[in-house]
């Protein structure tokens, strides 16, 4: 078969012969032939396909790094990442979408307005071992600003993981009432620490491994993390894994963060039901946790009004209480205290295969 011209192929391809060098030196798409004497470079046809797929992905501003990952992917696994991609990509807008909204209301020239009314938290927190547990690996915090809970991977690693996630966070309580602009960033900063100090238990864990694995608890420093941070007018939210956050407001239930899992990843594909999903054997199975590798949390901006009552709960509670119960009690209780003893309560009647951890906040005027 003729092979073309970088021009011809260019053309062909919809790339420029200048991005078509650069992915060349990538390692992205080498020529299928270079002149010795001009170091002209010639393309078979047949490359036609992968380079139209890369000028794809550059279009969605994905990273040449993990185009060459997808381009060594078969076509299943493939649109897979891409779709894992995209979703980043649009939390990440969501994200930005509701800063710039702060901003434009912080900015704008606005009418005077009676004075909004002081708003507080009030919390309390609850973590306890399941019914068929032995250890547990779950953490809750209600402070005055932060709210939060982990769930570390099964085993002293993962609950000394969970521990030091939670812990790295506890400095924020010490922070001046954050600017809602700057609230994000200070979340994504502390969860850099939290991801730190997983590292650095992983890290005193390396030499006990074989340890534990005679003694056959042999889980990795590894937790999920979902921390609330509040500054009086709004709260910013940050998570990485399955633990959850739910806001209820004017007696409606909504879950404000979407669960990093191999199954929410197939629901979202359109692979599983929900009643697969619920039912399925690897239902608990991650696609995000902190681990010390650098992993970013999602993050998103909620304003907040009198009478929000915020849920933080690991999959303990929510994998066996439905979420009309969830709703039932977090309306029918006044106080945060009493509607996580009954949301604890209700996860030891659905048998609590699993250690529940939960948080419950009310934000009230005063």
């Amino acid at each position: 078969m003729q092979l073309l011209t970088i021009g011809a192929f260019a053309r062909a391809a919809g790339l420029s012969p200048k991005a078509l060098r650069l992915y060349d030196e990538q390692g992205l798409l080498p020529p299928a032939a270079v002149d010795a004497e001009t170091g002209y470079r010639f393309y078979d046809p047949d490359q036609l396909e992968r380079a139209r797929l890369i000028a794809a992905l550059r279009r969605l501003d994905m990273p040449l790094t993990r185009i060459r990952g997808i381009c060594e992917l078969p076509p299943d696994a493939a649109a897979d990442e891409v779709g894992r991609y995209w979703a980043q990509v649009a939390a990440d807008t969501a994200a930005r979408e509701q800063l710039a909204a702060v901003l434009v209301g912080r900015l704008s020239t606005q009418a005077e307005t009676a004075p909004a009314p002081h708003l507080t938290l009030r919390a309390a927190a609850r973590s306890v071992v399941g019914l068929v547990r032995d250890t547990d690996e779950d953490v809750a915090y209600a402070g005055t600003r932060l709210l939060a809970v982990a769930d570390g991977m099964r085993g002293t690693a993962g609950a000394l993981a969970a521990e030091a996630a939670v812990a790295a966070l506890h400095r924020l309580e010490a922070r001046p009432g954050d600017d809602p602009g700057a609230l994000l960033d200070v979340l994504a900063a502390a969860f850099d620490d939290a991801d730190a100090a997983v590292r650095d238990v992983a890290r005193r864990d390396h030499g006990q491994r074989e340890t534990a694995r005679r003694d056959g608890d042999a889980a990795r420093a590894v937790t999920t993390l979902t921390a609330l941070l509040w500054t009086g007018s709004h709260t910013g939210l940050a998570h990485v894994g399955d633990t959850r956050a739910y806001l209820l407001r004017d007696r409606g239930l909504r879950q404000l963060t979407g669960d990093q899992s191999w199954v929410r990843e197939q629901l979202d594909l359109g692979r599983l039901s929900h009643e697969e999903a619920a039912v399925h054997p690897r239902r608990s199975l991650l696609t995000a946790a902190l681990d010390g590798s650098g992993r970013r949390p999602d993050l998103a901006l909620h304003p907040v009004a009198a009478g929000d009552r915020y849920l933080l709960c690991t999959d303990g509670l929510w994998s066996v209480v439905a979420t009309a119960t969830l709703r039932t009690v977090l309306c029918r209780c006044a106080e945060p205290g009493q509607a996580a003893d009954e949301l604890v309560a209700a996860a030891y009647a659905a048998g609590a295969p699993d250690n529940v951890a939960c948080v419950v906040a009310d934000v009230v005027a005063s």
